[in-house]
């Protein structure tokens, strides 16, 4: 039912787009802009899909030119959409009206990749029962190295980290995003780090090689966790690898081959009366890591939505989407991520790396 309900609704754009256009440059024709919003829908879709994990030289380039296509197609809507409410009101010239349109979705392009580039640090102050001294945490999330981002950004993120000065760094899943980037040298900035640094996978890596990921990972000292517990200091560290929250639940991005939050958290002896920080990749089963007493809950794998609307349709999705929560008393945070995944713009969210003062609760 889905699958055809967003088929219509790509027909219908495209229909949308073709008419909109023969009416702004006075194309007398349909049929060759029908043939080209419908060519250019099913590359971005196709070449996107198809050529995720290519390590050859065409696939890396068809990727990231469909990326750019889905994005661009994505911000002529908008500004299509956009031109036309305001031909309601104010008469647009015919031939401004098209060249609007186009110059609106360039700019949107630009502000988006800009924006996605641009690191934000977000900071925030939380006060954790049993913890005896503050305690700096820097969280990082979907960071995404394949096709649009290398060792460059990899190694801007490992500074940025350092400014912060972190007694620790978490992060939770999504460090690859592709098998073009599955090579120890992606890694290596990892090894600049001034703080031990704490990961567990996301969908993204188990779809790139989780295994090989974790491998690479712990050759550079991170420290891979697997369903366990670590003590740092006096805090508790809970790493999940990407699980299902419960059996009732379905997610796409989590195989059910696994154990569910619900069923693995209590076989790991988790200390109720100690300080607690729990890393899983996406923000699920909150309930059942508030009954096994956890402070602290890191996630990402929203994205926020990346780009809008998404970053409002992703709130009928996700129970907690974007920013800090409170669940009983157990804090949840979803972390925007410092990377993108298919398009590498952001608009209506931000490329964050997360700064935690956990401080003691008075």
């Amino acid at each position: 039912m889905m699958s055809i309900v967003s088929l219509a609704l790509i027909i219908t754009i495209i229909i949308y787009f073709s008419r909109r256009f023969a009416y702004a440059f006075n194309i007398q024709s349909l049929w060759p802009l029908y043939l080209t919003f419908s060519v250019l829908t099913v590359f971005s879709f196709v070449g996107l899909i198809s050529t995720i994990n290519a390590t050859s030289g065409f696939g890396h380039i068809t990727f990231k030119v469909s990326s750019i296509v889905m994005g661009f197609m994505l911000f002529l809507l908008l500004s299509l959409i956009l031109v036309d409410i305001i031909n309601l009101f104010i008469k647009i010239p015919t031939n401004l009206f098209g060249v609007s349109t186009i110059v609106i979705a360039v700019l949107l392009s630009v502000i988006g990749y800009w924006n996605a580039s641009n690191i934000r640090i977000s900071k925030y102050d939380l006060p954790i029962k049993g913890i005896k001294k503050n305690f700096k945490v820097v969280h990082l999330s979907d960071i995404h190295i394949g096709h649009f981002r290398t060792n460059g950004y990899a190694s801007h993120i490992a500074e940025l980290t350092n400014h912060q000065k972190p007694d620790a760094v978490l992060i939770t899943g999504d460090y690859l995003d592709s098998q073009y980037a599955l090579d120890q040298k992606y890694f290596d900035p990892l090894k600049s780090i001034d703080a031990p640094i704490y990961f567990v996978d996301g969908n993204h890596d188990k779809a790139t090689n989780n295994k090989k990921i974790e491998r690479m990972m712990e050759k550079v000292g991170v420290h891979v966790l697997y369903n366990e517990v670590v003590m740092l200091k006096d805090i508790q560290i809970i790493g999940l690898t990407h699980m299902l929250a419960d059996r009732k639940t379905f997610d796409i991005h989590a195989t059910p081959d696994k154990p569910t939050i619900e069923e693995m958290l209590p076989q790991l002896n988790i200390d109720q009366n100690k300080p607690s920080v729990l890393l899983h990749h996406s923000p699920n089963g909150i309930k059942y890591a508030d009954k096994a007493g956890i402070d602290l809950y890191l996630s990402g794998h929203t994205h926020a939505g990346q780009i809008f609307p998404f970053n409002y349709l992703n709130n009928l999705v996700f129970e907690y989407n974007r920013g800090l929560h409170n669940y009983n008393g157990t804090k949840v945070f979803v972390s925007e991520g410092v990377g993108t995944f298919g398009p590498p713009f952001r608009i209506g969210t931000k490329s964050e790396i997360v700064v935690f003062n956990l401080i003691p609760q008075s």
